[in-house]
């Protein structure tokens, strides 16, 4: 077995649905596995519990049950039906670099079926990362190949769950790959990564190719 020091160890044990002394038993709520039954009002089959987060289906995220929460209080303020693309909920592995995700990977487009172009640009290539001696990493970005339609997008970079907002927002509103690719992004920043790696996309090359 392999040994070695360390001043700090952090474990990751994964993570639950966390129902202990809820109650929902003693009022009924129906259970879908380990996951609380919702509609898509996040309403339960007790029409006076509406239930949010980890217990409900979709990823086990504090940004997603804040929007969750915020829409469920919405629709009982006013009205308004709830809407929450689950497929647009970012994901940030909180590392060293960190990795950051929205959309499809490549392993879900091929278990699809689903047809799609690829780019990647690498941090070494951008300016500020080279600037910032912190140019480890790439972007990633998938697209539909017959529409260019943006599917996914995965950064490493120290910061890259600051970066993955751009590319939420784009899938978000049906982006193309072309459209982030021709969109203009300050310099130096590490935005242009993101717009490099469209670029590679939508066109085969990118104006500061590495």
């Amino acid at each position: 077995p392999e040994s070695w020091d360390s001043d700090v160890v952090l474990v990751c044990v994964g993570r639950r649905e966390f129902r202990d002394n809820l109650g929902l038993e003693t009022v009924g709520v129906e259970l879908e596995g380990k996951k609380v039954k919702v509609d898509h009002h996040y309403r339960t089959n007790i029409p006076s519990i509406y239930a949010i987060g980890d217990i409900v289906k979709g990823p086990m995220l504090a940004h997603k049950a804040e929007d969750e929460g915020c829409l469920v209080s919405e629709y009982l303020a006013t009205g308004k039906e709830p809407h929450l693309d689950y497929n647009c909920v970012p994901s940030v592995v909180y590392t060293h670099p960190e990795v950051a995700w929205v959309g499809k990977t490549e392993e879900d487009l091929k278990k699809e079926g689903v047809a799609f172009k690829k780019g990647k640009y690498v941090f070494g290539a951008n300016s500020r990362a080279k600037a910032n001696q912190e140019d480890v990493g790439f972007v990633k970005v998938l697209s539909d190949k017959q529409t260019d339609k943006l599917l996914g997008v995965h950064i490493v970079n120290a910061i890259a769950g600051e970066l993955i907002g751009e590319a939420c927002i784009a899938i978000e509103y049906g982006a193309a790959s072309e459209d982030i690719a021709r969109v203009c992004h300050a310099h130096p920043t590490l935005s242009e990564a993101l717009k490099g790696a469209a670029q590679m996309t939508a066109f085969g090359k990118a104006i500061n190719s590495p």
